[in-house]
């Protein structure tokens, strides 16, 4: 997903291929379901079913399967039910600057207007609409690294969605899948676009060990007066009802590896408030 997310539940989390990515530091796996889990805590399953031996036979002992996915238990009375508890948590959670590294400012301005949501028409040029039914409440941070010693500038957003039901987050992050595939090249504002869009899935089983879902996207950024194509990246994840997104426009002169870790770290940061927030406590 780009800037937003589309109103049309098309693309649900049986169409995922099984692929993988390395972004700084962090895996992201996907393969596609084959039931109605949709990759949800405890839906995998070890690849060798204990069996029965046959009579008079002794049978290998059955491997012990790796412990796999994200481990939450969400506690019902700590979770956001209105718009109020809704604004309160995603404000917790939103990183700002300080997330990303050392470098990162915050933006001006600096918070997105409220209830606004940007959705994808069919011409792949991203657009604001009012704020879904679904969504509780959303906030967007922008911050950036200036241009600076040779170096362009990098603007950078952090997202943090609260919505009114775990079905609701789960829509969102199917969407974001779909945005990719039916426009791999998008126009984000007049003079900025993004090309060749890659997004892969992952539920929360196997390797994905911070949320219960995420998906990473990778492409080209492109800006009018800038030269050349450089680092496009963008990384959400899940757990329960709430959804955060951390995404990089790079520059020039910065490095894809520097993009993308500061990227994953931010939005791991999230992640862990989230957590934190939502889980029963021992």
């Amino acid at each position: 997903m780009a800037y937003g997310r589309v109103d049309a539940k098309v693309y649900g989390r049986a169409g995922r291929a099984c692929c993988a990515l390395l972004v700084g530091g962090l895996l992201l796996a996907g393969c596609s379901g084959g039931g109605g889990d949709g990759g949800r805590p405890g839906a995998a399953k070890s690849a060798t079913d204990t069996k029965s031996p046959a009579p008079g036979t002794t049978s290998a002992p059955t491997p012990t399967p790796s412990p796999t996915g994200f481990r939450f238990t969400p506690d019902p009375a700590r979770q956001p039910k209105t718009r109020a508890d809704a604004k309160r948590l995603a404000l917790a959670v939103l990183a700002g600057p300080d997330s990303w590294g050392p470098d990162y400012v915050k933006g001006r301005p600096y918070l997105s207007v409220e209830d606004t949501w940007p959705v994808l028409p069919a011409d792949c040029r991203w657009e604001s609409a009012g704020l879904p039914s679904t969504v509780l409440y959303t906030v967007t941070a922008h911050s950036e690294v200036p241009a600076a010693g040779g170096k362009g500038l990098v603007r950078v957003i952090n997202i943090v969605t609260v919505h009114r039901s775990v079905d609701d987050a789960d829509w969102e992050m199917s969407e974001t899948l779909e945005e990719a595939l039916r426009c791999p090249d998008q126009t984000l504002r007049e003079g900025e676009r993004i090309s060749g869009l890659m997004s892969l899935g992952n539920p929360g089983i196997g390797v994905n060990t911070t949320a219960q879902d995420a998906i990473n996207e990778l492409g080209k950024y492109v800006k009018d007066g800038v030269k050349g194509e450089h680092y496009y990246g963008w990384a959400q994840s899940r757990i329960g009802q709430v959804t955060v997104a951390a995404s990089v426009r790079g520059g020039p002169g910065h490095s894809e590896q520097d993009l993308s870790t500061a990227m994953a770290k931010s939005l791991v940061a999230m992640l862990n408030r989230v957590e934190a927030e939502l889980e029963v406590q021992s």
